[in-house]
C-alpha cells in the first residue's frame, strides 16, 4: 500500500518535471539551452518508463529505457557535435 502511494508521489513528480522541461524547450532563448531541456527530458521519460516497470512489475519497461537512453545519449552527443564543427560524420 505504501509503495502504490510513493509510486504515485514519484510519477507526479517525474510528470512535471517533464512539462517544466517543455516549457523550457519553449522558451529557451539558446539552442544550447533546448538541447539540455531535451537531454533533461529523457533523463525524465527513462524514469517514468522504470517507475511503471516496478507498477507493471515486467521486465519490458526496463529493455525500453535501455533503448532510450542509448538512443538519447547518441542524439545529444551528435546534436552537441554539429553544434561545434557544423558536421556529423567526418
Amino acid at each position: 500500500m505504501i509503495l502504490s502511494y510513493a509510486l504515485y508521489f514519484a510519477f507526479g513528480c517525474f510528470g512535471l518535471a517533464v512539462l517544466m522541461n517543455l516549457w523550457k524547450i519553449i522558451t529557451a532563448e539558446g539552442v544550447g539551452d533546448r538541447v539540455l531541456a531535451l537531454d533533461t527530458m529523457v533523463v525524465n521519460s527513462i524514469a517514468i518508463l522504470v517507475l511503471a516497470g516496478i507498477q507493471e512489475g515486467t521486465e519490458v519497461f526496463f529493455e525500453a529505457t535501455m533503448i532510450i537512453a542509448m538512443l538519447g545519449f547518441v542524439s545529444t552527443v551528435a546534436y552537441a557535435r554539429f553544434m561545434l564543427r557544423g558536421n556529423i560524420i567526418e
